[in-house]
This record gives C-alpha cells, structure tokens and sequence, in this order.
C-alpha cells in the first residue's frame, strides 16, 4: 500500500478561525490556512493549538498541539487552503479549540503523516465511528459522492455528523435512539457477505479498528485503518505514536496514521 502524502511546510503557522458550528455532540471548527498546502491528503493530520491562552495558567506549562486529521479542505484562489476539522470536548485542550472565536489564531504544523491510498479491489467502503468519521469525510469527496459509508455512534445527538456525509451512510448507534441498534461493525458484516470485493477504509476506536480488521482478513478483504494515538511532535521525534506490526515498530505520525490491516496483528 502506498498512500498519499502532501509534504508540510517548515515550522508552524498561524491560521485565522472562521466558525465554530455545533453538531450534535460534536464541534466543527474551521480556519483559514492562509500560508498551508492547497491539497492536503485524506487521512492526513495536523497538529493543532490555540494561539492564545493554551495552558493551564501563567505560571503553568502550556499544552502539547493536539493532533487531528483535517475533516475537509477547500483550496483558496489565492493559495492556501480553508479547512475543517471536527472536534468533541474530551478534555481542556479541546474545550479551549471549540471554545475560540471567529478572528482567533490557531497554530498548525502539517499536514503531515501519509493519507488513503486508491482501492486497491472493487468498490470503495468507507467505515467510520465517532470522531473517527472525520477523515473519511474528505476521502468521500475525493472518491465521489457515491463511494458507500457506514458509520456508528453513541447516540442520536452524536449521529448528527452523519448528516456531513454526501448520500445517505448507514446508521448504527450503541442505544439504538438513531439508525440500526448495534455495531457499525454489524453493517459491514453485512455488506461484505453480500459483496466481498471492496476495499475497506476505517477510522474510529481500536476495539472497532481491531473487528474491522478481522471482519476483512476473514474475507481476504484489504482494508486501510486511520489509527488514532497521543503524539508529542507530530514528525517522529518523540517515539510517543510507536505500535507494533508484522514487520516492526512504526511511528504513526510519519509511517502512518494508515496503515494496510494486512500489515497489522492487532489493533490494539
């Protein structure tokens, strides 16, 4: 699998945010990456902070840039890229980012990582759970509005970001309140007894990772997983996003985050 991969410019920039829009349980706050790369690549990340007031106090350490694949990136006529990225409230540093205000700085470092690669064998299948739909939103732009989506949430309230996709995804949600009462990973079974040749692409939690895996190794399906870990740097110096495969450690941040699930024993 080779993925595509849009090379960062050196050091970290200052974006200008435009909104910040409510979606359900989830926030989408967009920024105008005025001095950015026009075409960053699906599945491809950046490290994000607040320019102001990121830290716990003044007299306090400020936070780490958090890292988060770009939702959706529109190219400006002028250079540079307007992007989106979505957002849930999980701890100070992002109850800092959905809380900025049209105008507000935000600091950004990529894009950087390697992205979605082609299908490599039948029809595209993108597999989404949580926050984790956030980069299978551009990679259905990229493939066309007919590339077929399943995704999973809690709730009905989380089940709003399903909305942001083209079409109509299939819906699962853990209480049942909004789509299929299950598993995102109960639709995909489905979908792959009634065609196998597909080329699966996931984001989400590992546990969902791990039977997505499974579901297509089981079926000689190929799949490409979006993984999800704490990084530092976002470029590879700290060792912090290291996991284990077949053929050795890797560092998500700069052989990643996509990773073939052939490649892997388990998503852990």
């Amino acid at each position: 699998m080779s993925g595509a991969r849009t090379l960062a410019p050196f050091g970290r920039r200052l974006a200008e945010v435009t909104a910040v829009e409510r979606i359900g349980a989830y926030a989408l706050l967009c920024a105008l990456d005025a001095d950015g790369p026009a075409d960053p690549a699906p599945g491809q990340f950046y490290m994000v902070a607040a320019a102001e007031r990121w830290g716990a106090g003044a007299d306090e350490r400020p936070f780490l840039p958090r890292a988060f694949s770009f939702a959706r990136a529109w190219p400006r006529p002028g250079g540079g890229a307007a992007l989106d990225f979505l957002m849930e409230d999980v701890g100070p540093g992002t109850e800092r980012l959905i809380a900025l205000g049209e105008g507000e700085g935000l600091w950004l470092t990529g894009p950087l990582g390697i992205g979605f690669a082609e299908p490599e064998h039948g029809r595209p299948l993108l597999v989404g759970g949580g926050i984790g739909v956030a980069p299978l939103l551009c990679w259905q732009d990229r493939l066309g509005r007919d590339a077929e989506v399943l995704v999973g949430f809690r709730s009905a309230q989380h089940a709003e970001a399903a909305g942001l996709f083209a079409g109509e995804p299939r819906l699962a949600t853990d209480d049942g309140s909004a789509g299929r009462h299950g598993l995102v990973t109960d639709l995909l079974a489905e979908e792959l007894d009634t065609d196998a040749r597909a080329t699966v692409y996931a984001c989400g939690p590992p546990a969902m990772l791990e039977a997505v895996r499974v579901l297509c190794a089981g079926r000689s399906v190929p799949c490409q997983l979006a993984l999800e870990s704490g990084m530092a740097c976002g470029y590879g110096a700290c060792f912090g996003c290291v996991v284990p495969t077949r053929e050795g450690y890797v560092r998500l941040c700069v052989d990643g985050p996509v990773l073939a699930g052939a490649a892997l024993e388990v998503v852990a």
